[in-house]
């Protein structure tokens, strides 16, 4: 892997925002201009290089469905920081795992710089960061910048094959009217973006689909039990029935209000399917990591991690993470001293956010890529490696000048050569 320097388009702003790109900066007070997507570098890699990140994340694909079945089978959800009704109700969408459960995609977190293998970060499979940029920003650069090039991009072929085989899994029948119904937290400019993608993807697969605000969704129940929440359906704004439901919110902040309580009851009775399933909470939990070093020990694609902070010796270099925490909330790097404790009595880099609470995971650190340009700024990349109904189909990669990759870190295109 190189990181290559590269003059930016001059109109790259207007033609993003004229793609529905319009999250391609981020300021803040402590950066006015908050580049977002940042196209003054790209990263070069092999074909040898794309061949070895598709073939870790198909492996670990399927190790982490096995761990979800482990964790299942062994009554090990309360270890995640899970109550009973999300246990019950993973439990109850796994069992419908075989049954195909209607599931598109997740993405894992790479530390990989082209020597030796790529290692875990974490597997985030329940919402989409980093989909719409990955997908079409990048290949659209791609196609007007490096013609003659290629990308590891077959993402969107992806989400339309997924989208057209859930559709024509329903009953026979049911697919021909079948109705889509698409939300996300409004006012979020990423999320509305990704869904807009998302509804593009599932009208070329042949979907009926709209769009819909969370907090435009409704509930409903008979006239004549208008208590009965047992029968009762959720509905759009035109007090159509919502059937299947494709959502950019996590399930852990789903579940954590009274629409949550409906419709974790209402997927037990099968009155409504969501997209993506709620095993997924297992997958995006960094628990997962901790269990996937004990049914894998010394597996080259992962890195040790554990419960707990004095399973590592002293002089090792390790990374917190919150159980439920995303995009570099609350994580911590650390030297550990005896007995776990920090060296130091503090952590090397750290950042700030709401997790935590729900308890943590501890994961040896492992470089990522890095490169410095001719400013004297080091770069750290992380690759987002795509799975897309269950394969390898692409990447994306977010870089910081720091160590830690957090929710405003840079996207990055990439190229390989054949």
């Amino acid at each position: 892997m190189q990181r290559v320097s590269v003059a930016p388009r001059p109109d790259w702003v207007a033609k993003g925002e004229a793609l529905g790109f319009d999250w391609h900066s981020t300021p803040t007070s402590d950066d006015p201009v908050g580049t977002y997507w940042d196209e003054s570098a790209y990263w070069r890699l092999t074909a040898d290089e794309v061949d070895t990140l598709e073939a870790a994340t198909n492996e670990l694909h399927e190790m982490c469905l096995a761990a979800v079945g482990a964790a299942i089978t062994r009554k090990l959800l309360p270890h995640f920081g899970f109550d009973a009704r999300t246990i019950a109700l993973i439990e109850e969408s796994w069992s419908r795992e075989a049954e195909a459960e209607p599931s598109l995609y997740g993405r894992f977190d790479f530390a990989f710089d082209g020597n030796g293998l790529p290692k875990m970060l974490e597997y985030n499979a329940d919402t989409p960061t980093g989909l719409y940029e990955a997908s079409v920003v990048q290949w659209t650069w791609l196609e007007e910048r490096f013609p003659d090039s290629d990308q590891f991009n077959s993402l969107h072929e992806g989400l339309v094959e997924a989208w057209r085989k859930i559709r024509e899994a329903l009953p026979r029948g049911e697919h021909e009217a079948a109705a889509l119904h698409l939300t996300c937290l409004t006012p979020h400019a990423e999320d509305e973006g990704t869904l807009r993608y998302m509804l593009d993807t599932a009208l070329e697969a042949g979907w009926t689909a709209k769009t819909i605000a969370a907090g435009d969704i409704g509930w409903s129940t008979p006239a004549e039990s208008p208590k009965d929440d047992s029968a009762g359906v959720f509905v759009d704004l035109q007090d159509s029935e919502i059937r299947t439901l494709f959502k950019i919110v996590p399930w852990d902040w789903v579940l954590a209000d009274e629409f949550g309580t409906r419709l974790a009851a209402a997927v037990m009775d099968k009155r409504i399917t969501v997209i993506e399933p709620a095993w997924k909470m297992v997958l995006a939990n960094k628990a997962i990591l901790a269990l996937l070093w004990e049914m894998y020990p010394d597996h080259p694609n992962l890195l040790p991690a554990f419960m707990d902070r004095t399973s590592f010796a002293a002089g090792t270099k390790v990374v917190a993470k919150p159980l439920l925490g995303r995009e570099g909330a609350n994580i911590s790097i650390a030297m550990l001293g005896e007995g776990g404790a920090l060296e130091g009595g503090a952590p090397i880099a750290s950042m700030e956010g709401a997790y935590g609470a729900e308890g943590y995971v501890y994961q040896a650190l492992a470089p990522l890529a890095t490169a410095t340009d001719a400013a004297g700024r080091t770069h750290h990349a992380v690759i987002g490696s795509w799975v897309i109904d269950g394969a390898a189909r692409g990447i994306g990669i977010r870089e910081e000048t720091g160590l830690i990759t957090h929710n405003r870190s840079r996207f990055v295109p990439h190229v390989f050569e054949a």
